[in-house]
């Protein structure tokens, strides 16, 4: 077992870890079942160097849905196989820019796996997460109506939780309900983040929140500053559920 596949058994077991484990995907070297031109037909691990034409292995899910298998390990991929073939190891970064617009599938026929669709491949190269925010302006002033959820999201709150230590730079968060019925009968949930650098805690945080939400619960971030109106202001006036304590200085 390498350093990637015990950040992906983490992040199985753990909603928080994920971003840890995309961090650490997008900067590890992962194996293919393939070969390049020049090594047609050979086994064992082959070279690739610049220029070089690749053909990779695809494989069928129980659907019919073609994907294209990777493994953290070269174990993993040996236990995948049931007969000597050729493979390559390359950055996951350079595996997910030559193969944009399919679907992979991470450890096939292991224990600890993930699929990856085209839009979080994507979502990985533009940001390093799964997941790409999407910004939204309100164009004119908007009536809505806030309160607090009547079902706690504590999935979603605890793994915020066991993130945002991670990053100092968030001093604290909040949650309140929005609901404004003229654009969905839904409310959204709506995390408020306080701090400095917030692009990549919250980046970080909508790859938690997107597998922790309720089911089918959209949810927005917004940046919350003291002295804010609107939802950010409403915000402070109830608790966080996140606050990094108070340093206190020895006299």
């Amino acid at each position: 077992m390498n350093s990637l596949h015990a950040a992906l058994i983490d992040a199985a077991h753990e909603a928080a870890k994920r971003p840890a484990f995309y961090k650490a995907l997008m900067d590890s070297e992962v194996f293919v079942i393939g070969h390049t031109g020049a090594a047609s037909g050979a086994s064992g691990r082959q070279s690739l160097a610049p220029g070089d034409n690749v053909s990779l292995a695809n494989w069928e899910k129980a659907d019919g849905t073609a994907v294209i298998p990777f493994f953290t390990h070269l174990e993993a991929l040996q236990m995948a196989i049931d007969s000597e073939t050729g493979y390559l190891c390359l950055p996951a970064q350079s595996l997910f820019e030559m193969t944009r617009g399919a679907t992979l599938f991470l450890n096939p026929k292991s224990d600890y796996g993930k699929e990856f669709t085209p839009h979080e491949v994507e979502a990985l190269l533009e940001t390093g997460m799964n997941q790409q925010p999407q910004r939204r302006v309100v164009e004119k002033e908007t009536r809505v109506m806030l309160g607090q959820p009547a079902e706690y999201p504590q999935a979603m709150v605890d793994a915020l939780c066991k993130l945002l230590p991670e990053h100092p730079s968030v001093s604290a968060a909040y949650m309140c309900l929005m609901h404004n019925p003229e654009e969905s009968e839904i409310p959204t949930l709506v995390v408020g983040f306080q701090g400095e650098d917030l692009q990549q805690p919250m980046r970080e945080a909508g790859s938690v929140v997107v597998d922790t939400a309720p089911e089918g619960q959209p949810v927005d971030f917004v940046i919350v500053e003291q002295g804010a109106a609107g939802v950010a202001g409403y915000m402070l006036e109830n608790q966080a559920f996140y606050r990094v304590a108070d340093k206190v200085t020895p006299h």
